[in-house]
């Protein structure tokens, strides 16, 4: 599935030599039944997101088409999977795609040319839950990406939980609004956010804790970072990593998630804010190797900031 998102959005390479017919696979028809691919990424700026429904993914012989591209190796690991929900999220590696891990464990591309191996400017990240499965995509960019379902559980007292995890500022933010579900989904959201970003920086939770980092959703900015001074003093600090130099967007997908997107922005360094543009955001829903259809500007994709 992953080799599927991916390819969607990403310029055509040199000429490279038809990789090996992987056994079992009618590869010609397969990829000769693909519809126009959309138009390319135009900036930096512009993320293309890619999102299925594994509860759709019914039919036993795409769901083989499926699991016969995958490598032995991702095979024995997608069917090592509790569930049949969680078989269906695995990895893909046909042919012209080879993925590698940073040490933090976040995946990331190795394009393979006839005599070495090049990187090319094609950046991506996924995230999932039980109920949706989501591919954000850039060009020249890092990127993180998270969705979260709007009605995640969570624990009764938010407040309680918020200290535990969020920074003081964004426990007050949560505090002031009396609504227990309205506050429960600010919080839902300020965590969506801080997902995206430590997930754009490559670090994960574990390398850049959400204390570290402030979310401000503000009417007039838009979302920014907020970085304490001392942070970025600490020369033992694990969160050195830490910048104010990031985009995002937040929007409601499906009706049930909200979906964050985090990606790079230089010009943060050297503007002032007035005037930037916005982050260039465009949504698929996909069932791959058959369809692809766009929801920005439906109501599947309600844009908040």
């Amino acid at each position: 599935m992953r080799h599927r998102l991916l390819r969607r959005a990403m310029p055509l390479p040199p000429p490279t030599p038809p990789a090996p017919r992987t056994p079992g696979i009618a590869g010609g028809r397969l990829f000769s039944s693909l519809p126009p691919p959309p138009p390319p990424l135009q900036s930096r700026r512009e993320v293309h997101v890619w999102y299925l429904l594994p509860d759709e993914l019914n039919d036993a012989s795409q769901l083989k088409m499926y699991m016969d591209l995958l490598s032995p190796s991702e095979r024995k690991n997608a069917l090592s999977m509790n569930t049949e929900k969680l078989q269906k999220d695995c990895k893909v590696d046909p042919g012209s795609f080879e993925f590698k891990k940073n040490k933090f464990g976040k995946p990331e591309i190795l394009w393979q040319s006839d005599d070495n191996k090049m990187e090319w400017p094609l950046h991506f990240n996924i995230s999932h839950t039980s109920s949706l499965i989501a591919c954000g995509i850039t060009m020249d960019n890092l990127i993180g990406i998270d969705i979260e379902e709007k009605k995640r559980k969570t624990a009764k007292n938010i407040l309680s939980l918020a200290r535990r995890y969020f920074t003081p500022s964004e426990v007050d933010y949560l505090a002031q609004i009396p609504d227990p579900d309205a506050q429960q989904k600010e919080f839902i959201k300020l965590w969506t956010l801080k997902e995206a970003y430590v997930k754009a920086l490559g670090r994960g939770f574990s390398g850049a804790p959400f204390n570290k980092f402030s979310i401000e959703m503000e009417a007039k900015n838009g979302i920014r970072i907020s970085v304490a001074p001392k942070v970025f003093k600490d020369s033992d600090s694990t969160c050195d990593c830490l910048s104010e130099n990031w985009q995002f967007a937040l929007a409601e997908l499906n009706s049930s998630h909200y979906m964050a997107v985090c990606v790079g922005d230089d010009s943060r360094s050297s503007e002032s804010g007035n005037g930037r543009l916005p982050l260039g955001l465009k949504v698929w829903k996909t069932v791959p190797f058959l369809e692809d259809t766009l929801v920005s500007g439906t109501e599947a994709l309600t844009r908040i900031v």
